[in-house]
């Protein structure tokens, strides 16, 4: 009887999606067939006519990652501070190349990786950034018998079936498996940077179970390619299986820059900042704004002979969008600004004694 609720089940949600359907069930498979289907630009597929449900290849998906996934444990002064995920992502004659998040391997002094077959090597890090909180860690070639494939997120759907491998909790764990669903795309997150430096990721939103330690390990979907790297986790009491993971063309921008241990060079406007909300911290610096002023950025000061000082922007502009996109806070300026590059122009949005105005600032290298 139950197999019957089932089979009347996609019946009807083929008859609602407007077309006939032709489906085989077994024990493991279910197999319905698909056409005519569009899709916007959030991923969310539009049915015209038929429906494909495939679950016969997610143990196929785990075989085409589980060897390339790696946990790495990072010690200082000997003593373990942290460990999480990663996976290898191109290898060479002599050496082999893992991802993960930069503050897996924050403040290390040696990394230990561990491969599937619980084989040991210390790693190399490579190279680190902790605003794309992305990190290339070097091995001898000799350790990998698996290579992870590359995908990519944007033709990824939201509805799809997505996987994650890696070690929640820690090395004891090291190989779990977890399925789950593409929940959303390009959300954006804020997040805090050497705890008091805000900044906003893009990210992929997941509900498949991830949890410390997790951290740099794959997100494949049911082919087994990568289309993100797990990276965060959305913890509070009221909220449950949320979870984000950085699109994984967007760390292929950079990986050759971390491969080399080059500096992720950003832009500079030249001006240090306080969102319109930190009301007591604006007082503090003799700084009053009128009550309608609710989001922007307000200048507290100006580096002599940068683009902002040659621009004419001034302590207590607001600035409430770059090149014509608007930033309510500090987080959402740094994350338009650094879309651009040293030298580039960028259109500067800013409010002054209640009126609207705009300058062309050329960005220069940001001052640590």
């Amino acid at each position: 009887m139950r197999g019957k609720l089932v089979v009347i089940g996609f019946m009807l949600m083929a008859f609602l999606c407007g077309g006939a359907t032709m489906y085989y069930l077994s024990d493991n498979n279910t197999v319905i067939t698909t056409s005519n289907t569009t899709t916007n630009t959030t991923g969310i597929v539009k049915c015209s006519n038929d429906v494909k449900i495939d679950e016969t290849g997610v143990s196929t998906a785990v075989g085409k990652i589980y060897d390339a996934t790696v946990t790495l444990q990072n010690y200082k002064n000997d003593k373990l501070i942290s460990s999480g995920s990663g996976f290898v992502y191109k290898k060479g004659e002599k050496y082999a190349y893992i991802l993960t998040n930069h503050h897996v391997i924050d403040g290390s002094e040696k990394v230990i990786i561990t491969f599937s077959n619980d084989d040991q090597v210390e790693g190399k890090v490579l190279g680190s950034d902790q605003y794309l909180d992305l990190a290339v860690v070097r091995v001898d070639a000799s350790h990998i018998t698996q290579v992870a494939t590359i995908g990519t997120s944007q033709k990824s759907n939201v509805g799809d079936t997505i996987i994650t491998v890696g070690s929640p909790v820690g090395y004891e764990y090291r190989g779990t498996v977890t399925r789950g669903t593409l929940s959303g795309k390009n959300r954006m997150v804020e997040v805090s940077i050497a705890s008091t430096n805000d900044f906003v990721m893009q990210v992929l939103q997941i509900d498949a179970a991830i949890n410390p330690g997790n951290s740099g390990g794959p997100l494949v979907n049911i082919n087994g390619e990568v289309i993100g790297i797990n990276s965060l986790k959305l913890v509070e009491d009221e909220v449950e299986g949320m979870g984000f993971a950085i699109p994984i063309e967007y760390a292929m921008e950079y990986v050759e820059y971390l491969e080399k241990g080059e500096k992720i060079e950003r832009p500079f406007i030249g001006i240090s900042m306080l969102n319109v909300t930190d009301t007591y911290r604006l007082y503090q610096n003799g700084i009053k704004l009128d009550n309608d002023v609710t989001e922007g950025v307000v200048i507290i000061n100006i580096t002599k002979n940068s683009g902002a000082d040659k621009a004419g922007l001034q302590r207590g502009d607001v600035i409430t969008a770059i090149n014509g996109t608007k930033v309510s806070s500090a987080s959402y300026l740094k994350y338009e600004l650094y879309k651009s590059k040293v030298g580039d122009k960028v259109e500067i949005t800013y409010t002054r004694n209640g009126k609207s105005h705009t300058a062309k600032v050329t960005l220069t290298k940001i001052e640590e």
